[in-house]
């Protein structure tokens, strides 16, 4: 390109600053003829959105950009005004042609969002199963045979509730491994937990409801989640028994999330007494519980504790996902609903999505009737139980004295460290130093000021050798 001339808005003579993008723009020469107008208005849509022509840079006159690029001056004029017209440039007469001031360059997300920390010796995070136990031949065989039979008809919008023969197996489940009340009317097939509280979050706040309340401490996630719905969240203590109704009954809410089968994190099941209570309130202020079931079929020690819903279908929502059964890049659950709430929440579910994709409905259920998903439990509950063993033996003998709790279920258990291991500040940051991902008790809500040093540890995602490697580093990291 030439850069000869005054190119700023000072009229001063410089290097033309449009010369730093101008390779955006050789594709425009070497496109076929009749796609040589598209490349060039799309190559600088890209300069001008990336901020390599920042606004209030002063393009090249028409026909010095036709003659750099070997364009006629007419398709260059044309992409000139095109532009104008979409408001990436402004032009005046016989002012030149600028960058507009109404384009701004996206920004990189200072965020990470992935729930692992790249590069971390050990990470004992919480929240991910172990991703290489997912049942890849048996999975893939259920999508061979799925799209083998599958009707035509089903590969059109399904029933934004799901498919009849998914909720059908869904409800045996369901109710025969969590004693769940699971009418298939009343089942929705929805993409996790997420999308779950979305929906519910969407039709009370259209009944007018503007707060929920929420186990403190439990999982952020539902603060979250509500709050995008428009909905607050009013934090609730805990006892050994479960959610406090004390606290619950004077907070004034009519609605509260809990995690009853294994507490998040606490890991404590709620007591049938304080299940009665929980249910007790629903019914005396007309209110309701949503039951976020999410490892209910890991439990190690005796038989799991059966889902809070089958006591009161209609003052229970119930919901759960394959996330850790499965794998969370699946992105499939179910939300039973109350009749009262049926209607709205399938109505949110059709204008949201149009339903959850039929292929991965078909195959799921297929998985679910063969047997399959049972065999794929009882894997992972024996691989989980010889981690969670790992893990405490683990820290019995590199970090002596460590009360472990919240063991009997789950994929994460609360460790207690000897006072002589705090405080936790200074604990943390040695365990980072050393390239060890923790997640401190505290970051889940109330925790005492005296409790020292209190960890949500994750073990499912690791190895045996892994537990024990990590441990090790912890206790070294601590002791240097």
């Amino acid at each position: 390109m030439t850069s000869s001339g005054t190119n700023r808005e000072d009229g001063s003579n410089a290097a033309a600053p449009w010369t730093a993008a101008w390779e955006l723009l050789l594709p425009a020469a070497s496109a076929p003829a009749r796609a040589r107008g598209r490349t060039l208005q799309a190559a600088l849509r890209e300069a001008i959105r990336s901020g390599r022509l920042a606004p209030g840079t002063r393009l090249p006159p028409s026909r010095e950009l036709a003659a750099d690029l070997a364009v006629s001056r007419g398709l260059v004029t044309e992409a000139y005004e095109q532009l104008t017209a979409e408001g990436y440039l402004r032009s005046g007469r016989g002012a030149g042609t600028w960058v507009g001031d109404a384009v701004r360059s996206a920004r990189p997300r200072a965020r990470d969002l992935a729930p692992r920390t790249p590069g971390a010796r050990a990470d004992f995070l919480p929240g991910t199963p172990d991703l290489s136990l997912f049942p890849r031949a048996a999975w893939a065989a259920a999508q061979r045979a799925v799209l083998a039979e599958v009707p035509h008809h089903t590969l059109g919008y399904p029933d934004p509730r799901g498919l009849p023969r998914l909720r059908t197996a869904l409800a045996e489940l369901l109710a025969r491994r969590r004693g769940v009340v699971a009418d298939p009317e009343r089942i929705v097939v929805v993409s996790g937990v997420a999308q779950a509280a979305a929906l519910l979050g969407s039709a009370l706040h259209a009944r007018g409801v503007r707060t929920v309340g929420v186990e403190d401490p439990g999982s952020p996630q539902h603060n979250a989640l509500y709050a995008a719905a428009g909905i607050g969240t009013v934090q609730l203590p805990l006892d050994a028994e479960g959610l406090a109704t004390g606290p619950l009954r004077k907070s004034g809410v009519r609605c509260v999330v809990v995690t009853p089968a294994h507490q998040f994190p606490s890991g404590i099941a709620y007591s049938a007494g304080r299940r009665a209570e929980l249910l007790g309130w629903a019914r005396s202020v007309d209110g309701l519980v949503v039951e976020d079931d999410y490892d209910g079929d890991f439990r190690y020690d005796r038989a799991p504790v059966g889902a809070l819903q089958g006591l009161d279908p209609e003052r229970v929502a119930y919901t759960g996902s394959v996330s850790k059964s499965l794998a969370p890049g699946l992105r499939l659950g179910w939300l039973l609903v109350p009749e009262s709430l049926a209607e709205d929440v399938v109505a949110r579910k059709r204008t949201t999505d149009l339903g959850h994709p039929s292929i991965d409905q078909a195959s799921f259920a297929r998985f679910v009737e063969r047997g399959d998903y049972d065999r794929q439990l009882r894997r992972c509950q024996r691989a989980y139980r010889e981690r969670r063993d790992t893990l405490v033996a683990a820290l019995a003998e590199h970090l002596p004295g460590t009360e472990v709790s919240g063991i009997a279920a789950g994929l994460h258990v609360i460790a207690a460290l000897p006072a002589r291991y705090g405080p936790p500040a200074r604990f943390l940051a040695r365990t980072a130093a050393a390239g060890i991902a923790l997640r401190p008790l505290a970051d889940h809500g109330r925790v005492p000021d005296d409790a020292g040093v209190r960890l949500v540890l994750g073990y499912a995602h690791l190895s045996p050798a892994r537990i024990r490697e990590g441990v090790r580093l912890m206790s070294e990291a601590v002791a240097a």
